[in-house]
């Protein structure tokens, strides 16, 4: 998976937002086995691959958990592509890995608890935040989409001390609010403003 989402900071992306999104949740319901033999496959193919539509803004989307394909395809088809993400459905799954160690058991659990953690246990040393600004930067975003799942508040909470980060390192974001289904029509008029911004600001 990191190597598919390294094939993401090339210029023009073998792969759609979209397209990752369905990738990350198969690996999360398929046999590792079963799924790593096609991921393999799907690399080799990509890595000499060069897409026909246009890369458009370079977006990352984060926030609570989203395996919302059908906003990823809206926000893709406005002239947009996905290059990185930082949800617990995408990359905060897979993204560090285990060590070998001497007991399976304790490598595991030191995966579990030095991983990039979600708002509810990213205390008292932030690494979430500078995490996306790293991000942010190896994967060349024009912008950033947060997503707010109402009544999550610990990423509610969040999105405050993010949305400054950001900000303050001139990355332009959009902070959207939704509630189990995304109203998509409502969704794609901020989205498209959104983007007609950050195309404005890179003239300059």
């Amino acid at each position: 998976m990191r190597k598919l989402y390294e094939l993401r900071k090339r210029d023009k992306p073998p792969i759609t937002g979209e397209e990752v999104m369905e990738i990350v949740m198969a690996m999360q319901m398929t046999d590792k086995i079963e799924h790593n033999k096609i991921l393999k496959d799907l690399i080799s193919k990509l890595e000499n691959y060069t897409p026909d539509r246009e890369t458009g803004s370079r977006l990352m989307i984060l926030g609570s958990e989203d395996d919302d394909t059908v906003f990823m395809n809206m926000v893709e088809s406005c002239g947009a592509t996905f290059v990185i993400d930082d949800h617990c459905t995408g990359s905060r799954y897979f993204w560090n890995e285990t060590e070998n160690g001497k007991d399976p058991i304790a490598s595991i659990a030191a995966r579990y608890i030095d991983r990039i953690p979600c708002p509810t246990k990213d205390w008292e040393e932030r690494k979430r935040i500078p995490h996306i600004l790293k991000l942010c930067k190896d994967w060349n975003v024009d912008g950033v989409i947060i997503m707010q799942q109402k009544f999550c508040d610990p990423h509610e909470l969040d999105f405050v001390a993010i949305q400054k980060a950001l900000e303050d390192a001139g990355i332009p974001n959009l902070f959207l609010e939704f509630d189990v289904t995304v109203p998509v029509g409502q969704f794609k008029i901020r989205v498209e403003a959104f983007l007609e911004m950050i195309g404005e600001e890179d003239l300059f």
